[in-house]
Parts: C-alpha cells; structure tokens; sequence
C-alpha cells in the first residue's frame, strides 16, 4: 500500500507541476507558487476538519522545518529556471531525492538486492525523463541554484516523512504545518511586491485546481512514508517530472526526446522492480 501510495504521490505531483507550469508562462511564476500555496492551504484546513485530524504534537516541528525548505527550494529552483537551460536545471533538482533516500536508511532501513538495483534504475529514469540536456555549456549560478534546490526539496521530502512517520507523528498536521509556513513566507514576499505578479481573477481556478494537487500529493507521500519505507517511499515519490512530461506530449503536443521516452521507461521498470522486491 506505502508503494502505491507513493507512486500515486508521484503522479499528482506531477500534474500539479504541470498545470502550475503551464499557469507560470503567463504569470510571474513565484506569484504562481503563492497562489498555489494559499488554494493547498485551504484544502488541507479542510480535509483536517473534516477527518478530524486536527491535533498539536512534537510532530509539528517536521512540519515546520519542511516548509521553510520547501519554500526555499522553490524559490532556488525557480530562479535557477529563469536564468538557466531547464534540461539543465530539471535534472540537478531531481537528485534530490538522494537526501530522503540517505534519512531511511539511517533509520536501519535496508532494501532487497532487488530494490537496490530497482532504485538505481528509477532514479537514472526519473533524471532521464527530465530531459536533460547532453551538449553545450552552462554558467555556474543555475547549476549552483538547482543544487540548493535539489537540496531543500530533499530536506523537505525528509522532513515530511519524518513528521508522519515518528512515533505520534500526523501526516495530516505535518502538512498543514508545512503549508502554514509557506504561505506565511509568501505572503511577506507579497507584502514586499505590493502585487500580485500579474494574476487575476481569471487565473484562480487553474491556480486552485494546481494547490489541490500539489497538497494532495503532500498528503499522500506523507501517509505513504507512515506506512512503509522511506527509501521506498522517497523514490517512488520522485516521479513528477515523468507525468509532467507525458502530460505535456499528450495535452500541448509537446516533443519529447529520445532519452525521455527512455527514462519513462526506466522510472516504470524501477517502480515495478522496487514494488516487487
């Protein structure tokens, strides 16, 4: 069930990314992220009040350490974006996920053989599926901005499976918590703007439906990380970029490379050889 949850995390991350992407070629993309944080804040308020879920602990304090690096590793990420290859930048941040990774197993995790050589697989898959860019040459400040990002958003990742996964822990409150945090720090940035990065009132649905993913997947990573492995969990959780990119050949008919369709592969061989270790 972790497995699968997990790889449900991946897939609604994903098109969050996607919608979110495809908003942010309009509009100011950190107003985007702002926006899209505020819609996942309400969402998870009300899915703690309705499941009631509501409840203070230790906990929290996960929580809180993930949305101060969650929101740093957008901000990093996004700028690397604006001034860099995204073949470049994309990739770098995937590797994040070697930050979860590394957190299960001084847990004492230890996967099968199987799983070892199904998690290599996956995350060459997923960095594949990025659409790297092979050829040419980069300034250093994107790359040195895409590996903060990459990362925060593993001291996130952790962070989250920590909060849920501890003795007490609530991925519901994690969430929240991490939600909490990023919004209040949007906000100042809001504050400082004294605008709204071009959004109007025509941009919110999209921009709801983009939060409502992006806390979804929060949720169910954080109660996949509950239920099993992290180092399981974490890779299985580092998917987006492939539904990110099947959604962009499917909806905008956008080109994918060759290597792409071949890390599509990988990233699906690996989950299927982690879920079957």
């Amino acid at each position: 069930m972790a497995a699968l949850l997990a790889f449900a995390s991946s897939m609604v991350w994903g098109i969050g990314d996607f919608y979110g992407g495809v908003l942010s070629r309009r509009r100011d993309a950190i107003a985007v992220v702002v926006a899209m944080q505020t819609f996942g804040l309400i969402t998870v308020l009300l899915w703690s009040l309705a499941t009631n879920a509501w409840e203070i602990g230790p906990f929290m304090w996960s929580g809180l350490a993930a949305g101060i690096s969650g929101s740093l590793g957008l901000m990093a990420f996004y700028r690397a974006l604006a001034i860099g290859t995204m073949g470049i930048v994309s990739p770098i941040a995937a590797l994040g996920v070697v930050v979860p990774l590394m957190y299960g197993l001084t847990r004492g995790e230890q996967p099968s053989t199987l799983q070892w050589l199904a998690i290599a697989i996956a995350i060459l898959g997923v960095l594949a599926a990025s659409g790297p860019e092979l050829s040419g040459g980069a300034s250093p400040r994107p790359l040195i901005l895409a590996s903060i990002a990459a990362a925060m958003f593993g001291v996130a990742l952790a962070f989250m499976a920590a909060g849920a996964s501890n003795s007490g822990g609530s991925p519901t409150m994690t969430v929240l918590t991490m939600r909490v945090v990023q919004v209040a720090i949007g906000s100042v940035l809001w504050v400082r703007w004294r605008g709204f990065g071009g959004l109007t009132m025509r941009d919110l649905p999209l921009a709801a439906l983009t939060g409502v993913f992006d806390v979804g997947a929060n949720l169910l990573y954080s109660v996949a990380a509950a239920l099993g492995p992290v180092t399981i969990v974490a890779v299985l959780g580092s998917f987006p970029p492939v539904a990110t990119a099947l959604l962009g050949r499917i909806l905008l008919h956008e080109r994918l490379k060759p290597i792409q369709y071949a890390g599509i592969g990988l990233a699906l061989l690996g989950a299927a050889g982690i879920n079957a270790g």
